[in-house]
């Protein structure tokens, strides 16, 4: 069977749950060869291991760190250049986004962006996109060169499958442009305690319903409850209720969760391209003809201060 690429995303050896998603679905087109780069590399042997990974290739050197993005792309070509895979799959962040295309020039392949499913096809593997604020789903492969493929998060269950997961040591060379621009000072994001929002299982978002930042409290309540985290539309952004790190839609950050719970949210447009390929959507509002009823699994026609802290008792209670 023919080997698959999977570039790892990790944190000092603690590899990020969109990885192990990428293994799940490596897994349907080939054997999975993990790419680990970086401080901790060695570490996420195991864990990637019991999800899949026949092969772990492990490098790490200054230029990881101390350089933005080109370093990861000179290894994943060597990565390549070593393996020869059927496909390379990558997280769809805003960093893989840039390292897979960068790959995809070097190797003179195609590319397909933002994927949500993906299956062996006769002529190599079909991705699954959705197009058009979602209004579309496209079924599409690369016709030139070995497929490079970002796969969004939450696209795909995690799922146990042990395998060697042998440690390989990867040979880098780093070409002219690997310093071409240096990280020059790291700032830690401040931990809210709650799951990122682009790979959380639950996502709570409120909207211009919430009326005022002063009741995000409500919000973050019902999410601290689900364990979920939260999301605010544009309109709540902008009127500087909530962070814009923390935008759903087409100019923000887009979701694909199990659960999203949408409480005071119209539904336009911008909006329902950043959220409308989740699983299940919950929606809260006092306008039975707000849009975003047309795309939901259960609406509720109420005023969200009434039923919100309702709903956040009855979980908590529930959870006892």
């Amino acid at each position: 069977m023919a080997e698959v690429l999977v570039y790892v995303d990790h944190v000092d050896g603690a590899v990020r749950k969109p990885t192990l998603e990428l293994l799940t679905l490596a897994r349907r087109i080939g054997e999975p060869v993990a790419v680990a780069l970086g401080a901790g590399a060695e570490n996420t042997a195991a864990v990637l291991a019991e999800h899949g990974a026949v092969k772990v290739l492990t490098a790490d050197a200054p230029e990881f760190a101390e350089y933005l993005v080109v370093p990861k792309v000179d290894a994943l070509q060597a990565a390549y250049e070593a393996v020869s895979p059927a496909a390379v799959l990558v997280p769809s962040s805003a960093e893989g986004k840039e390292i897979a295309a960068r790959l995809a020039v070097r190797i003179g392949s195609g590319i397909i962006t933002d994927a949500v499913d993906l299956e062996a096809g006769d002529e190599g593997p079909v991705a699954t996109q959705s197009a058009f604020a979602a209004s579309f789903t496209t079924k599409s492969r690369v016709s030139k060169g070995t497929p490079v493929i970002t796969v969004k998060p939450n696209s795909a269950a995690v799922e146990a499958a042990p395998a060697a997961g042998a440690v390989e040591a990867l040979a880098v060379t780093f070409g002219a442009l690997a310093t071409g621009t240096k990280v020059t000072s790291r700032t830690p994001r401040e931990s809210t305690g709650r799951p990122e929002l682009t790979e959380a299982a639950i996502v709570v978002s409120g909207g211009r319903g919430v009326n005022g930042a002063e009741n995000f409290s409500i919000i973050e309540a019902l999410a601290d409850s689900l364990g979920a985290a939260v999301g605010a539309s544009r309109a709540a952004v902008d009127a500087g209720w909530y962070p814009h790190t923390n935008q759903v839609g087409q100019t923000g950050k887009s979701v694909s969760p199990q659960l999203y719970v949408a409480a005071g949210i119209s539904g336009a447009i911008q909006h329902r391209a950043g959220m409308q390929t989740s699983k299940t959507i919950v929606a809260v509002n006092k306008d039975a003809e707000a849009p975003i009823f047309e795309l939901v699994d259960y609406g509720v026609v109420g005023d969200l201060f009434e039923v919100v802290p309702q709903l956040t008792e009855e979980i908590k209670a529930r959870k006892g």
